[in-house]
């Protein structure tokens, strides 16, 4: 397959509402990644979701980077 990345999950369940950041899937390509994010999260009844890989993400107004709950993570990257 390939190395995985992270890719962040967000959804809405309907056109007028705004896109909710609901989870992550680790996949080797964006075409798995969207597949795993709709076995994962197909709980509710989604009017659209979509996926983006992590690294895509950048930070504006912290020195951490996105989706870190605590700044020593950035180690684990």
């Amino acid at each position: 397959m390939g190395k995985l990345q992270l890719y962040e999950v967000f959804a809405r369940r309907q056109r007028a509402d705004r896109f909710e950041h609901i989870g992550c899937v680790e996949a080797p390509n964006s075409d798995l990644g969207r597949v795993y994010a709709w076995q994962t999260y197909d709980e509710a009844k989604w009017f659209e979701m979509i996926v983006a890989p992590r690294d895509a993400f950048h930070c504006v107004n912290r020195p951490e980077q996105p989706f870190t709950l605590h700044p020593s993570e950035e180690a684990l990257t």
